[in-house]
């Protein structure tokens, strides 16, 4: 089935959508439950969801050389990226944590694919990643005194990380469907493999979540929508979107988060903060309209035999 721009970029939006209720859904968990048992559990599940649905097709990019090192270094980055994204969000805010992380995402693929592929940087995208470097530095000096703004930096520091693991991530994916496997197949291997890397954690973490219904009930969620259906989404908009273009459209992620942040949690920014916000989506616009329209895949969305 073809599935042309509009549907691709479309399916990014609703992917973000349903990352922006992570971080205020992560607060409703009780204090026993740590932001490591979140993100471990709900990626975990997750992954091995997107391999039940797809066992053979995943199995099939498992057994190609090529695409199985690109799904390899990105199961690590799915490995680190709900352990850093959720601590996080602890120590910086869901605001904040939110917008650093995904902030850095069009910054980590478009060097890979400067680095990998030789994918020109633009001068505009120089300028989207100076503004969106000097909107982190705002947004790191401005968190309300009363919502723990002493743990801001590590909090930032881990909110990069992520961003760091996410960007990765990303972009092994699209390598990898980039070798003709399905978006299915490559989703299923990555995170499948980035779910046994989880588990280790998910036995000493979660058993506060599993002795809680209601811990239960919010990972169900955040398992089956932020992570399964989001990334089956991704998987679908990466077989016509170059990676950088799919991370820099879902920064409407980190503006949905700190829309619910506030008038959920209610998590206070600081005018200095909003301006950093500003300067972030002042980024990416400029990132939009510098990247290229499309690029050329060969892989169907295939159904599983």
């Amino acid at each position: 089935m073809a599935v042309g721009r509009g549907r691709a970029v479309s399916a990014v939006v609703v992917a973000a959508l349903l990352w922006g209720t992570t971080g205020t859904v992560a607060t409703f968990f009780p204090d026993e439950v740590t932001p490591i048992a979140i993100g471990a559990v709900t990626m975990g599940i997750g992954g091995l969801l997107l391999v039940a649905t797809a066992p053979r097709l995943s199995l099939g990019v498992l057994e190609h050389p090529p695409a199985r090192r690109w799904v390899l270094v990105g199961a690590g980055g799915v490995f680190v990226y709900p352990l850093a994204f959720y601590s996080g969000m602890e120590l910086a805010g869901v605001a904040i944590g939110n917008v650093v992380a995904l902030g850095t995402g069009p910054v980590v693929t478009a060097l890979c694919e400067w680095l990998f592929e030789r994918h020109p940087l633009s001068r505009r995208w120089a300028a989207s990643t100076v503004l969106a470097v000097v909107g982190v530095a705002l947004l790191s000096f401005g968190r309300h005194a009363g919502d723990g703004g002493g743990d801001i930096l590590p909090g930032v520091l881990l909110g990069l990380l992520a961003g760091v693991a996410y960007g990765l991530y990303t972009y092994a994916s699209s390598r990898a469907i980039g070798y003709g496997h399905s978006s299915r197949g490559v989703m299923g291997a990555m995170f499948g493999c980035g779910a046994l890397l989880l588990l280790p954690v998910v036995l000493v973490t979660g058993g506060p979540i599993a002795a809680d219904p209601a811990s239960l009930g919010l990972a169900a969620y955040l398992a089956l929508g932020p992570m399964f259906l989001a990334y089956l989404l991704v998987g679908v908009a990466l077989r016509v979107l170059r990676s950088s273009t799919v991370t820099t459209v879902a920064l409407l992620e980190p503006v949905a988060a700190t829309i619910l942040a506030v008038a959920v949690v209610g998590e206070r920014l600081e005018p200095i903060a909003w301006l950093g916000i500003g300067f972030i989506m002042a980024g990416i616009v400029v990132l939009v309209t510098a990247r290229p329209p499309r690029i050329q895949t060969r892989a169907p969305l295939d159904s599983e035999p």
